[in-house]
């Protein structure tokens, strides 16, 4: 399927008529603004929840008022498909007029842009926002899945997998892997997961897995074909086990978060997952599920990462999507998405960076009866490398697909 909206391709015919421009210089910022007025930046972003569309288009609105930026959410099933657009680009000798300007990502598809020089930068730790992020003192915004940013993508968002479960039909959440497969025999039906490769799947084995074997430390390291079968074996056996004692005996999995959340709201199930500690109170505010709901971790940790805004090497608008991101990292725009009635998505500042003004922004947000306070989320345990990511969403689906 075409990854660009058909609506965009007469635009598209003009920004390839349009002039070139030359790359911003990073450290100097009135010109990168001066330069980034009147350009349309065009968003790759994922597109599967409302909530993500509603905050990118209050973005664009607010940096078409004060840049002069035409923001535009080019939407995806799947980040690789940007991923895909961009490397063939590169391929064909596109090193000018690519059709990306800024793509949010992180992981996996950060791993493949950096190891084929698909990207633009250094540029991120020139941001003027950059500073609010300590990164001194917080390396999760210098490292995405174990691959050093090296400036070439800015943090955007932090998330950490949590449990919710509803309190009306669940008397005692578990608190392990193996507690939930305990719990799933004597409760059949009642759980599920996000089909992998969706990225709240690969988080659910990924939890399971580092979790289950003995061997952790080497799952931050690349991924060598030899070790795969001895890591991974007590995943598949409680995967074997889990399976006949999820929804619909494991026949069909929901494709995303959004559909798990149906599933939880209309009682086809009692306990589910997500990728955002604010989603459940999200989702109680704006009456897609009860108000008995509520949010739990494991006892052991649970994983975490931060998201990113990159900018592709062949970007037309590099200083468009540079100032987009800066915009991104103010804390007007983060305090925004991290209230659970707009999006729920954690931010990536450290508070204690922030005068007393921006500080106030987060201190209001009423973060909702089922979110857990910081202390409670316990230990957040590190993405592993995304070679294992890769291999573990493609073995799941050799094992399951079809069955």
């Amino acid at each position: 399927m075409p990854i660009r909206p058909l609506a965009l391709l007469p635009a598209l015919s003009l920004l390839l008529a349009a002039p070139l421009q030359a790359a911003p210089d990073t450290t100097d910022w009135e010109a990168v603004l001066e330069q980034a007025r009147g350009q349309s930046v065009y968003w790759y972003a994922w597109a599967g929840e409302e909530r993500t569309n509603d905050y990118i288009q209050w973005t664009a609105d607010r940096v078409a008022e004060r840049f002069d930026i035409d923001l535009v959410h080019v939407k995806l099933s799947d980040t690789a498909e940007a991923v895909s657009r961009v490397l063939a680009e590169k391929q064909a000798g596109n090193d000018d007029r690519g059709n990306v300007d800024m793509i949010w990502i992180n992981g996996e598809n950060f791993a493949t842009m950096k190891a084929n020089d698909l990207l633009f930068g250094p540029w991120s730790e020139q941001l003027p926002h950059y500073p609010l992020t300590d990164p001194e003192n917080t390396p999760a915004v210098r490292y995405d899945w174990t691959i050093a940013v090296d400036g070439l993508e800015s943090p955007w968002s932090s998330s950490q997998v949590v449990f919710y479960y509803d309190t009306a039909l669940v008397d005692a959440h578990p608190r392990s892997m193996y507690g939930l497969l305990d719990w799933a025999r004597d409760n059949p039906g009642e759980f599920t997961y996000a089909r992998v490769p969706n990225f709240l799947g690969n988080a659910f084995i990924t939890q399971a897995l580092l979790e289950l074997t003995e061997e952790t430390d080497i799952l931050y390291r690349p991924m060598q074909e030899a070790d795969f079968d001895a890591v991974t074996a007590p995943l598949w056996t409680f995967l074997d086990e889990l399976h006949p004692l999820l929804w619909r005996s494991g026949r069909a999995f929901p494709a995303n978060s959004s559909e798990l959340r149906r599933l939880m709201g209309d009682s086809e199930i009692s306990i589910a997952l997500s990728f955002s500690t604010t989603e459940a109170s999200g989702a109680i505010a704006n009456f897609e599920l009860p108000d008995s709901v509520r949010s739990y971790v494991h006892d052991h940790g649970m994983i975490g990462n931060m998201s990113f805004m990159a900018i592709p090497y062949n970007a037309q608008h590099k200083a468009g999507a540079m100032v987009v991101a800066n915009y991104l990292l103010s804390p007007e725009a983060q305090a925004h998405k991290q209230d659970p009635r707009v999006w729920g998505s954690n931010t990536v500042l450290a508070l204690e960076t922030l005068d007393e003004a921006d500080r106030a922004r987060f201190d209001d947000i009423d973060l909702g009866i089922a979110t857990l306070s910081p202390d409670e989320l316990g230990e957040v345990l590190g993405q592993p490398h995304p070679t294992w990511v890769d291999a573990l969403a493609e073995a799941w689906q050799e094992r399951y697909v079809g069955r």
